[in-house]
C-alpha cells in the first residue's frame, strides 16, 4: 500500500475568495475555518468550492473577498450526520495558501484563459462502487466513479468522479478493487433534492470532472482502507 499519501491526493486551485470566511471546528487548539473559492471556467461560468484551512497559514486580510489565491491541498470527505440521515461532505483541505497580485485590468474569463493551472486534481485509488454508465438524451456518454483514496491514520477519503466520452466507456468495465490514477479538475453543480412530503432544497454537489486516467492495478481483492464511522477530526 503507497504510504505517500500526498502522492495519492493532491490539487492545485487559483480563484478568488467569495463571501466571508465562517469558524469550522478546533482539534487540540487549533481552529479551522471554511471560505469558497471561485474557479472561472473557459465556457464563461464558475466553480464555487469551499476550501476548510488552519488558522495558522493565513494571516489578517488574506481571505478578505475578492482577493486571488493559490490553494495547495487536498480534496477530502467526511461523513454528516443529520438525524438518520448520513451525508457525504466534500471539501479541499488547504495545506499551503498564496496571495497572488491583481491585474486590475484582467477580467475572469481572461484570467481563466491563460496558459496556468488553475484547477487541477490528481488522484491515485481504488474503485469501490461498480462505475455506473450511461448516455443523456443527445448521446453524451457518462460514467460515474466513487473513488477511495487512502489518508493517514487508517482513513479514506471517498471521492465522486465523473468521467465522459471515451473515458466512460472505459471505466464502465472497471471492477471494483481496481487501483487507478486520474487527472481532473473540482466542480461544483445545484441540483434539486425532492423529498417525500413534496418539498423541494436545493444543494451543491462537488465532484471530480476526469481528464484522463489510467489504470494501475487491476485486482478485484484489492481493497481501500475502510472509512472510520466516528470522524471526529472532520477533515
Amino acid at each position: 500500500m503507497d504510504t505517500n499519501y500526498l502522492e495519492n491526493n493532491y490539487l492545485t486551485l487559483v480563484g478568488k475568495v467569495t463571501g466571508e470566511k465562517k469558524f469550522s471546528h478546533e482539534i487540540y487548539g487549533e481552529r479551522f475555518y471554511v471560505f469558497n473559492l471561485t474557479i472561472p471556467r473557459l465556457s464563461g461560468i464558475s466553480d464555487i468550492i469551499p476550501i476548510t484551512i488552519s488558522e495558522r497559514l493565513f494571516e489578517d486580510g488574506m481571505l478578505e473577498e475578492g482577493k486571488k489565491l493559490l490553494v495547495k491541498g487536498q480534496f477530502r470527505s467526511y461523513n454528516s450526520y443529520e438525524g438518520e440521515r448520513n451525508r457525504l461532505i466534500l471539501t479541499v483541505f488547504a495545506k499551503d495558501v498564496k496571495v497572488l497580485e491583481e491585474n486590475e485590468e484582467e477580467t475572469e474569463n481572461e484570467f481563466a484563459k491563460k496558459d496556468v493551472v488553475t484547477n487541477e486534481v490528481v488522484l491515485t485509488g481504488y474503485i469501490c462502487k461498480k462505475p455506473i454508465y450511461r448516455q443523456t438524451p443527445f448521446g453524451r456518454e457518462i460514467a460515474d466513479i466513487l473513488l477511495a483514496v487512502n489518508r493517514a491514520y487508517n482513513k479514506s477519503d471517498y471521492i465522486p468522479c465523473i468521467a465522459w466520452g471515451r473515458n466512460a466507456r472505459f471505466c464502465q468495465n472497471l471492477a471494483v478493487g481496481s487501483q487507478i490514477k486520474l487527472v481532473g479538475r473540482v466542480q461544483s453543480r445545484t441540483y434539486e433534492k425532492k423529498y417525500e412530503d413534496g418539498t423541494v432544497e436545493e444543494r451543491v454537489a462537488y465532484e471530480v470532472s476526469v481528464g484522463s486516467l489510467e489504470v494501475i492495478e487491476e485486482n478485484e481483492d484489492a481493497k481501500p482502507v475502510e472509512e472510520e464511522k466516528d470522524n471526529q477530526e472532520a477533515v
